[in-house]
Protein backbone atom coordinates (compact mmCIF):
# COMPACT_ATOMS: atom_id res chain seq x y z
CA UNK A 1 0.00 0.00 0.00
CA UNK A 2 1.40 3.42 -1.07
CA UNK A 3 1.06 6.39 0.82
CA UNK A 4 0.87 10.06 -0.70
CA UNK A 5 3.03 12.00 1.62
CA UNK A 6 2.26 15.14 -0.66
CA UNK A 7 0.25 16.80 2.28
CA UNK A 8 2.41 15.68 4.71
CA UNK A 9 5.24 17.15 3.10
CA UNK A 10 3.79 20.54 2.35
CA UNK A 11 3.12 21.19 5.65
CA UNK A 12 6.60 20.37 7.21
CA UNK A 13 7.81 22.82 4.05
CA UNK A 14 5.67 25.34 5.57
CA UNK A 15 7.48 24.72 9.13
CA UNK A 16 10.64 24.68 7.88
CA UNK A 17 10.53 27.84 6.49
CA UNK A 18 8.53 29.71 9.71
CA UNK A 19 12.01 28.38 11.15
CA UNK A 20 12.65 31.88 9.25
CA UNK A 21 11.12 33.69 12.11
CA UNK A 22 13.74 33.11 14.80
CA UNK A 23 16.40 35.33 12.58
CA UNK A 24 13.59 38.31 12.48
CA UNK A 25 15.00 40.62 15.50
CA UNK A 26 12.39 43.25 17.06
CA UNK A 27 13.59 46.77 18.61
CA UNK A 28 12.31 45.34 21.59
CA UNK A 29 15.09 43.71 24.44
CA UNK A 30 14.54 40.56 26.19
CA UNK A 31 13.80 41.42 29.85
CA UNK A 32 17.51 41.51 31.06
CA UNK A 33 18.11 43.85 28.39
CA UNK A 34 21.24 41.80 27.01
CA UNK A 35 19.61 41.72 23.52
CA UNK A 36 17.00 42.32 21.25
CA UNK A 37 14.20 39.58 20.94
CA UNK A 38 13.40 37.76 18.07
CA UNK A 39 10.11 37.19 16.49
CA UNK A 40 9.39 33.83 17.90
CA UNK A 41 9.87 34.65 21.07
CA UNK A 42 7.68 37.53 20.89
CA UNK A 43 4.96 34.86 19.47
CA UNK A 44 5.60 32.48 22.59
CA UNK A 45 5.84 34.86 24.93
CA UNK A 46 2.40 36.68 23.89
CA UNK A 47 0.59 32.80 23.43
CA UNK A 48 1.96 32.43 27.47
CA UNK A 49 0.09 35.66 28.16
CA UNK A 50 -3.09 35.29 26.39
CA UNK A 51 -3.38 31.91 28.43
CA UNK A 52 -2.45 33.55 32.02
CA UNK A 53 -4.45 37.38 30.93
CA UNK A 54 -7.59 36.00 29.38
CA UNK A 55 -9.79 36.23 32.10
CA UNK A 56 -8.84 40.63 31.33
CA UNK A 57 -10.54 40.89 28.34
CA UNK A 58 -12.76 43.20 27.89
CA UNK A 59 -15.45 40.48 26.08
CA UNK A 60 -14.94 36.33 26.20
CA UNK A 61 -12.64 34.83 24.06
CA UNK A 62 -11.84 31.77 22.90
CA UNK A 63 -8.77 31.62 24.13
CA UNK A 64 -7.30 28.39 22.01
CA UNK A 65 -8.57 30.61 18.19
CA UNK A 66 -6.40 33.82 20.12
CA UNK A 67 -3.61 31.82 20.61
CA UNK A 68 -3.56 30.31 17.28
CA UNK A 69 -3.45 33.38 15.53
CA UNK A 70 -0.84 35.52 17.98
CA UNK A 71 1.70 32.61 16.74
CA UNK A 72 0.81 33.39 13.22
CA UNK A 73 0.66 36.72 13.48
CA UNK A 74 4.36 37.82 12.25
CA UNK A 75 4.77 35.01 10.05
CA UNK A 76 4.91 37.15 7.07
CA UNK A 77 7.57 38.98 8.59
CA UNK A 78 9.67 35.96 7.20
CA UNK A 79 9.52 37.89 3.95
CA UNK A 80 8.61 41.10 5.01
CA UNK A 81 10.75 42.22 7.47
CA UNK A 82 9.82 43.77 10.90
CA UNK A 83 8.55 47.10 10.77
CA UNK A 84 8.96 49.28 13.86
CA UNK A 85 6.26 50.48 15.12
CA UNK A 86 7.38 54.10 15.26
CA UNK A 87 9.23 53.81 11.78
CA UNK A 88 6.48 55.85 9.75
CA UNK A 89 8.53 55.79 6.02
CA UNK A 90 8.76 52.13 6.71
CA UNK A 91 5.46 51.49 7.70
CA UNK A 92 3.67 53.25 4.16
CA UNK A 93 5.35 50.19 2.54
CA UNK A 94 4.19 47.85 5.68
CA UNK A 95 1.03 46.39 4.11
CA UNK A 96 1.87 45.79 0.70
CA UNK A 97 5.13 43.96 1.86
CA UNK A 98 3.19 41.55 4.25
CA UNK A 99 0.40 41.04 1.64
CA UNK A 100 2.92 39.72 -0.68
CA UNK A 101 4.50 37.62 2.27
CA UNK A 102 1.49 36.17 3.41
CA UNK A 103 0.41 35.21 -0.05
CA UNK A 104 3.53 32.85 -0.63
CA UNK A 105 4.13 32.01 2.59
CA UNK A 106 0.44 30.53 3.23
CA UNK A 107 0.74 29.19 -0.11
CA UNK A 108 2.97 27.03 0.78
CA UNK A 109 0.54 25.13 2.97
CA UNK A 110 -2.29 22.74 1.72
CA UNK A 111 -5.09 24.55 0.38
CA UNK A 112 -7.45 24.13 3.44
CA UNK A 113 -5.31 25.22 6.12
CA UNK A 114 -3.87 28.00 3.73
CA UNK A 115 -6.90 29.36 3.92
CA UNK A 116 -7.76 29.01 7.54
CA UNK A 117 -4.35 30.56 8.49
CA UNK A 118 -4.78 33.33 5.55
CA UNK A 119 -7.62 34.02 7.50
CA UNK A 120 -6.59 34.03 10.93
CA UNK A 121 -3.98 36.62 9.52
CA UNK A 122 -6.30 39.15 8.29
CA UNK A 123 -8.66 38.77 11.19
CA UNK A 124 -5.70 39.97 13.26
CA UNK A 125 -4.85 42.89 11.17
CA UNK A 126 -8.52 44.03 10.95
CA UNK A 127 -8.78 43.51 14.80
CA UNK A 128 -12.98 43.46 14.37
CA UNK A 129 -13.24 40.28 16.50
CA UNK A 130 -12.89 39.88 20.06
CA UNK A 131 -10.14 37.73 20.02
CA UNK A 132 -8.61 39.84 17.38
CA UNK A 133 -8.95 43.06 19.76
CA UNK A 134 -7.43 40.74 23.00
CA UNK A 135 -4.29 39.39 20.74
CA UNK A 136 -3.54 43.34 19.44
CA UNK A 137 -3.81 44.02 23.12
CA UNK A 138 -1.26 41.79 23.83
CA UNK A 139 1.14 42.63 20.67
CA UNK A 140 1.19 46.22 22.25
CA UNK A 141 1.47 45.47 25.82
CA UNK A 142 4.31 42.99 25.65
CA UNK A 143 6.67 44.81 24.35
CA UNK A 144 5.34 47.81 26.86
CA UNK A 145 6.28 45.23 29.72
CA UNK A 146 9.70 44.69 28.02
CA UNK A 147 10.82 48.32 27.55
CA UNK A 148 9.73 48.94 31.13
CA UNK A 149 11.92 46.10 32.33
CA UNK A 150 14.77 47.49 30.74
CA UNK A 151 14.55 51.13 32.16
CA UNK A 152 13.25 52.20 28.66
CA UNK A 153 16.28 50.88 26.39
CA UNK A 154 14.44 51.23 23.56
CA UNK A 155 12.55 54.35 23.83
CA UNK A 156 15.51 55.69 25.28
CA UNK A 157 17.69 54.37 21.95
CA UNK A 158 15.03 55.60 19.44
CA UNK A 159 13.99 58.90 21.28
CA UNK A 160 10.40 57.98 21.25
CA UNK A 161 7.92 60.69 22.52
CA UNK A 162 4.87 59.84 24.44
CA UNK A 163 2.50 61.07 22.04
CA UNK A 164 3.53 58.60 19.96
CA UNK A 165 3.34 55.88 22.42
CA UNK A 166 -0.03 56.89 22.84
CA UNK A 167 -1.17 57.14 19.54
CA UNK A 168 0.67 53.77 18.72
CA UNK A 169 -1.63 52.35 21.77
CA UNK A 170 -5.29 54.04 20.78
CA UNK A 171 -6.62 50.31 20.38
CA UNK A 172 -4.69 48.50 23.11
CA UNK A 173 -8.04 49.22 25.08
CA UNK A 174 -10.34 47.48 23.15
CA UNK A 175 -9.19 44.19 23.93
CA UNK A 176 -8.30 44.91 27.57
CA UNK A 177 -9.40 48.25 29.47
CA UNK A 178 -7.66 46.88 32.45
CA UNK A 179 -4.59 45.72 30.83
CA UNK A 180 -4.06 49.01 29.26
CA UNK A 181 -4.96 50.74 32.86
CA UNK A 182 -2.32 48.90 34.33
CA UNK A 183 0.64 49.57 31.57
CA UNK A 184 0.07 52.81 31.02
CA UNK A 185 0.15 53.75 34.97
CA UNK A 186 3.13 50.96 35.43
CA UNK A 187 4.77 51.09 32.21
CA UNK A 188 4.06 54.28 30.39
CA UNK A 189 4.03 57.47 32.93
CA UNK A 190 6.25 55.41 34.95
CA UNK A 191 8.96 55.20 32.35
CA UNK A 192 7.83 59.23 31.20
CA UNK A 193 8.70 60.47 34.83
CA UNK A 194 11.99 58.78 35.11
CA UNK A 195 12.54 60.50 32.01
CA UNK A 196 13.12 57.53 29.86
CA UNK A 197 10.15 58.77 27.28
CA UNK A 198 10.08 61.90 25.71
CA UNK A 199 7.08 63.96 27.73
CA UNK A 200 6.25 66.04 24.91
CA UNK A 201 2.99 67.45 25.82
CA UNK A 202 4.02 69.79 27.60
CA UNK A 203 5.04 71.79 24.18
Amino acid sequence: MSIDFSRLEKQLAFIKEIDKEKQIFRQTYIADGTRKENDAEHAWHMAVMTLLLSEYANEEIDVLKTIRMILIHDVVEVDAGDTYAYDEVAKETQREREEKAAERLFGMLPEDQATEMRALWEEFEEGETNEARFARTMDNFQPMMLNDATDGKAWEEHQVAVSKILKRNERTPKGSETLWAYGKENYIEKNVKLGHIIDDRRN
